[in-house]
């Protein structure tokens, strides 16, 4: 029996992850919030999918906290610690249920556990990341210590074991290198650079979306993590993946991004394998909003790429219909 089911009829579940400690630009907490009262409840329902909206985390703690660690200064590690905790439980929950996990960020750090929690439920995993950032700096190649670009280390094998990190002692290196492929990548730091290139993840910058098409670049990035199509696959979307023309609120906007077609064509071919099973959208950040029309369009673009992962096409596909490529384990 394949521990991949077909997830093109499969309820979701909705979780907050109202966080803003991973990263110095606070407003980001409200981005859950922001999304319900968008109507992203009620636009997932319209594909025709039950949605139960499990609230939101706790996420109180210390934002000022600075850690010394191995001589290397990290802020607020205990905190993002525990609240990666916390979503990691209720991620595992949410997919025990047979549901798709949706977290709505916060900022990115909150990856750490929605990844952590989803591989503990259904185990062997795949990590689409889509972002403008690698997140994987280690504590002693972070130029900043704010632990948003550190999500993914605490994950990867083959890095400095990070489970001794204040906050993160529940972690483990659970992750090899081969299950993830960047897509939208455009800065990337130098520490960054050189641990992806070391570990050999497969990476997929705007200069090969540009050279390739965002077609092949969807193809090739599943083909080289998921070859057989029989793995379960995980989306982190970091909204600033996308052109600011198309998120212009986020806290670390990078012009020369995805445009919204491309953003939209990458949820579109991943909900066609019919084998997504959690879903991260993060970094809406309301207070950045230079006018309430950038809010707008902020909102309208995570709701856009929310609903083309779960099922809407621009070509009017439907949630409900089945490809025979997606397989069914028979829950």
């Amino acid at each position: 029996m394949s521990n991949v089911c077909n997830s093109t009829a499969k309820d979701v579940a909705l979780i907050g992850a109202p966080f803003s400690g991973g990263q110095p630009k606070r407003g980001v907490e409200r981005g859950p919030q922001a999304l319900r009262d968008a109507g992203i409840v009620q636009r997932i329902r319209n594909l025709g999918r039950n949605v139960t909206d499990y609230g939101d985390i706790n996420v109180d703690g210390d934002y000022d906290e600075l850690v010394m660690h191995d001589g290397y200064p990290l802020r607020a590690p205990t905190w993002c610690g525990r609240v990666s905790e916390e979503l990691s439980k209720k991620v595992e929950h949410a997919v025990n249920d047979n549901n798709i996990a949706v977290t709505l960020g916060g900022d990115h750090s909150i990856a750490t556990g929605s990844i952590f929690g989803h591989q503990k439920a259904r185990g062997n995993i795949t990590v689409l990341w889509i972002d403008a950032h690698n997140d994987v700096n280690t504590y002693k190649t972070t130029g900043t210590g704010n632990l948003h670009g550190m999500c993914l280390s605490f994950l990867l094998k083959g890095l400095i074991k990070s489970n001794n990190i204040p906050g993160y002692e529940w972690t483990h290196q659970c992750l090899n290198p081969f299950d993830i492929a960047y897509i939208g990548l455009r800065d990337t730091d130098p520490g960054e650079h050189q641990i992806t290139h070391d570990l050999g993840i497969m990476t997929f910058s705007m200069h090969e979306v540009d050279r390739y098409g965002i077609s092949t670049v969807v193809e090739r990035a599943i083909e080289s993590i998921n070859p057989k199509l029989d793995r379960p696959i995980h989306v982190s979307y970091d909204i600033d993946s996308l052109d600011p023309t198309s998120a212009p609120s986020t806290g670390t906007a990078v012009y020369g991004g995805l445009s919204l077609r491309e953003g939209l064509y990458i949820g579109e071919y991943v909900n066609k394998l019919g084998l997504l099973s959690a879903l991260d959208i993060v970094e809406v950040n309301p207070r950045l909003a230079r006018s309430p029309r950038d809010l707008e369009v902020t909102l309208d673009t995570a709701l856009r790429v929310t609903e083309a992962c779960l099922g809407k096409h621009r070509s009017g596909y439907t949630t409900l219909r089945s490809f025979p490529f997606a397989e069914d384990d028979g829950k």
